[in-house]
């Protein structure tokens, strides 16, 4: 072995004793820094804000199989806290009147008395779900915020009828639980009542997120570019401005949608959108095509749970619907 060889040897050796050394450094660290925030926190030393941000950097924001973190969704905390993107898919209840069907109602299945719903947020409850917001699921999905405790499930009612308010929020009330109204500003008719702004101020009181179904359930997919820039993008800027909250996710009225409605959806700043494909949504979807399941009258609870478990892997909403 000549002289070159020997000296490129030393060097590398020096190298390595040299990486070797800082790699433990770090280690030791990194130890060092979690003794001391662990120490810190079981003597109560220091305030309640520092606690969550050494929790933050000690635990990770997800625990395994699939269980969130017990951080209540939705508080200041949750918001705060990020780890990886969210993997778990959501499924998203659709519902309307919570009323028994008046005689001759040409959509009867519509209407879910009072005692049925009732009945199936307790089954709900019972078999480990807890209501969240679609804005909480994207939060989830995009940078980890946690959900909270148990199986997350979002909500959702179509339309803004009264019924919603009197009927859906003290159930949901006494349980903690929030959900997303999709409102429709104009059109409802009278006998079947509509919410008035002190009620949807009610429904945001209480943690509700308020979405939109457009100004006037029209059908998306038979209008021109102004009358369905009327219907998404005036509706948003309405609801904004009325009651000053996001308004990020729009409900395809009827479910009818295509290219274009999608297009225009996009256009007015929509984070998404949902139809009325059942199955549940997963973080790969598209955002602007997400499952719902429609919840009809008649429905027990142990019905409503097995519709969850059957419809889990339903294939991804068409680019197009009008059925």
């Amino acid at each position: 072995m000549d002289i070159e060889q020997l000296r490129l040897r030393r060097e590398e050796r020096r190298r390595t004793i040299k990486r070797r050394r800082r790699v433990a450094v770090g280690l030791l660290a990194a130890a060092a820094a979690i003794v001391v925030a662990v120490v810190l926190l079981a003597s109560g030393s220091i305030g309640s804000a520092s606690k969550h941000r050494l929790s933050a950097r000690v635990t990770p924001a997800r625990t395994p199989a699939g269980q969130h973190a017990s951080t209540p969704a939705g508080s200041s905390t949750a918001s705060s806290i990020v780890g990886p993107p969210g993997t778990d898919p959501v499924p998203i209840l659709m519902y309307h009147v919570i009323a028994a069907p008046p005689a001759g109602a040409p959509f009867p299945g519509l209407y879910v008395e009072p005692a049925e719903f009732a009945e199936q947020m307790q089954a709900l409850k019972g078999a480990g779900w807890h209501a969240v917001t679609l804005d909480q699921v994207e939060a989830y999905w995009r940078r980890g915020a946690p959900l909270g405790a148990g199986k997350p499930i979002v909500i959702s009612f179509d339309n803004g009828y009264n019924s919603q308010y009197t009927q859906a929020l003290p159930v949901l009330r006494r349980m903690g639980w929030v959900a997303d109204e999709n409102l429709q500003l104009t059109g409802l008719p009278p006998s079947q009542g509509g919410l008035g702004p002190s009620q949807i101020r009610g429904l945001l009181a209480a943690g509700w997120e308020l979405d939109t179904q457009g100004i006037s359930h029209a059908d998306l997919i038979t209008l021109d570019a102004e009358q369905l820039r009327y219907q998404v993008a005036v509706a948003r800027q309405t609801l904004q401005q009325r009651y000053h909250v996001p308004v990020n996710w729009f409900c395809y009225p009827s479910g009818h949608y295509n290219p274009t409605v999608v297009a225009a959806v996009k256009a007015a700043g929509f984070t998404g959108s949902t139809t009325v494909v059942p199955g549940w949504t997963h973080p790969g979807d598209d955002p602007y095509r997400l499952h719902r399941l429609r919840v009809l009258g008649g429905t027990s609870g142990e019905q409503l749970l097995e519709l969850l478990a059957g419809s889990r892997a339903d294939p991804p909403a068409p680019a197009s619907y009008s059925a």
